[in-house]
């Protein structure tokens, strides 16, 4: 819309009378235009009148009073219609200001005389609404110059000025970067101006998160003021120019099991969605988000991975290493092996890095590892072999053996008479594994005795122990028997009145000694033999003379009368 003729009428004015120094009334839109009459009242006066001045020069009387009879009078002037109020002093006041008001007014008072007029300039000011930035561009790219959005100012008076900000900095025109054009339209009913900047725009990466403003500067009653719009930020996009590849990981370092997340990211905006991912072993890129999730990863799967945008450019590496352990325990689980055996145990480790191995028998640790080159009672157990990988958290293996000894049942007995010498302490003792059973029998009455006390069965060991006081010499027998096999052992004792060589209990658990115990029997088995030819009747008639008395002395059972039998038979045998 263009500037009418007499909007340009009154822009000259502003600048004659501006320039001629004549007395200016300035007004805002809207409110009140006081004008005083700046003339003295001179002597006679008749009436005073306003009028103002048109483009060409013609007057237009809008207001009339008389000094003499005090009456006022208003032209009939469509513009001042109902605006316009005279007082006694001729002070002209005119309501609503509006942009048409903006004239030359002149005060005359009349005498008969003479006219006296002095000129009064009114200048409307009008303050423009807040800038506001529409038209605004979903996003900018870069290289590219794009409409950015079109700064609007509405209803000013006098028409104001638009400039654009870019995070506080005044955007000054770039060819082919910064593009401003800025227009003003004239509502022709208020005479009010509309003025539209707008703004193209080539970003760059740095203007991702910069802050669009827009600020009109105009003039007011004061002089030179300024409204800002709200800051607006565009997305920018942008190419990708760099790719990256990251492990995600519950932990810093990655063991067999674990799961594992690779995710591949582009520096553009907006991002990559899709990316090439390169696994060890594949020799195609794998087309996946920019996620490739790995589950349950083994030791193979260490390596080095890939990724890439779709075009295989702008590729980034990164290198993963699984660890492992292994553990081979040989041998493991249940194993069974007999006394004075040999075994040898190992316990292999192989691992991704050094690994902590230690040894665990029955809940204690032990300071060294096990070794068995002739397996004794002792050494049966649950052995764990436990390794670690300290530098990785939660990889741990063990392993266990259950060792087993097992071992025929083997007896000693022993005779002791006691302080009071009123009685005598036989001990069986036994040796085996699984724990024999024990029994106790008098050779000749076949009785077997039942109030037997056993010690604390340890390492394979206990002993059997009867108290008894003879009064005539007997054969005591002890059994064991365990599983594996039945052993046999006499022990004769002389009656409780006839003094005899005491043998003490054996609480020697040492395998030396074992060893002279047994060589101790055999020597007395060979003396044995070799005196058997001459007492054999006489131990015979003894014995079946005898065994009815003392089986009145010992304590005695009758519950295994047919083992009894094979006992005797197999002392007659021997006495023969």
């Amino acid at each position: 819309m263009e500037v009418s003729k007499e909007m340009e009428f009154d822009q000259l004015l502003r600048k004659e009378f501006g320039a001629l120094g004549l007395y200016t009334v300035n007004a805002v839109y809207g409110d009140t235009i006081t004008m005083p009459c700046r003339l003295e009242v001179p002597d006679g006066l008749m009436f005073g009148k306003w009028k103002y001045e048109m483009p060409n020069g013609s007057p237009v009387f809008i207001a009339f009073r008389s000094s003499t009879k005090k009456n006022v009078q208003y032209d009939d002037v469509p513009d001042y219609k109902d605006r316009l109020s005279l007082s006694e002093n001729y002070t002209l006041s005119i309501k609503n200001a509006r942009i048409s008001d903006e004239k030359r007014f002149v005060c005359m008072l009349v005498t008969e005389d003479d006219v006296s007029e002095e000129p009064t300039v009114v200048k409307v000011f009008k303050q423009p609404s807040q800038p506001e930035i529409l038209h605004q561009a979903d996003f900018l790219e870069t290289e590219k110059l794009k409409m950015l959005g079109e700064c609007v100012v509405r209803d000013s008076y006098p028409e104001g000025n638009v400039t654009w900000y870019k995070n506080g900095r005044v955007l000054q025109p770039v060819e082919e970067v910064v593009v401003i054009n800025l227009r003003k339209v004239e509502n022709r009913s208020t005479g009010l101006f509309t003025m539209t900047s707008s703004l193209q725009y080539m970003p760059t990466k740095e203007d991702a998160n910069a802050k669009f403003t827009c600020i009109v500067t105009y003039h007011g009653p004061s002089g030179q003021k300024t409204i800002q719009s709200e800051p607006v930020v565009f997305d920018v996009h942008y190419p990708t120019e760099k790719v990256t590849i990251r492990v995600l990981s519950q932990s810093s370092t990655i063991k067999e099991g674990d799961n594992v997340t690779l995710k591949c990211s582009g520096n553009g905006n907006p991002p990559p969605q899709e990316f090439l991912f390169y696994i060890p072993g594949e020799t195609e890129g794998i087309r996946s988000s920019d996620t490739y999730v790995m589950t349950d990863v083994r030791r193979n799967a260490t390596g080095e991975y890939k990724c890439s945008l779709i075009d295989k450019s702008m590729m980034d590496t990164t290198t993963i290493t699984v660890h492992y352990l292994d553990l081979q325990l040989t041998p493991s689980g249940e194993v069974t092996k007999q006394i004075g055996e040999a075994l040898p145990v190992s316990c292999t480790i192989s691992s991704s890095r050094n690994a902590t191995v230690f040894w665990i028998k029955d809940n204690t640790r032990m300071k060294t590892s096990p070794s068995f080159s002739s397996l004794q009672y002792q050494d049966a157990g649950n052995y764990i072999c436990e390794t670690t990988l300290q530098e990785v958290e939660g990889l741990k293996k063990r392993k266990t053996l259950k060792l087993i000894v097992e071992g025929k049942p083997q007896i000693k007995m022993t005779k002791k008479t006691n302080t009071n010498k009123m009685s005598k302490t036989i001990v069986c003792h036994v040796e085996g594994f699984p724990k024999p059973a024990v029994q106790w029998t008098v050779t000749g009455s076949g009785s077997l005795i039942n109030k037997a006390k056993e010690t604390k069965y340890v390492n394979g060991k206990f002993s059997s122990k009867i108290i008894i006081a003879p009064e005539e010499n007997v054969t005591l027998t002890c059994i064991a028997e365990n599983e594996l096999e039945r052993t046999v052992t006499s022990l004769n004792v002389s009656a409780i009145s006839i003094p005899e060589y005491d043998e003490p209990e054996d609480r020697n658990d040492d395998n030396s000694e074992k060893v002279n115990d047994q060589a101790k029997l055999i020597v007395g088995i060979v003396v044995g033999l070799l005196l058997v030819a001459l007492v054999a009747g006489v131990v015979y008639w003894l014995y079946v003379k005898k065994s009815k008395t003392a089986s009145k002395h010992v304590d005695k059972d009758l519950g295994n009368i047919e083992e009894n039998k094979k006992l005797e038979e197999n002392n007659h045998k021997s006495e023969t």
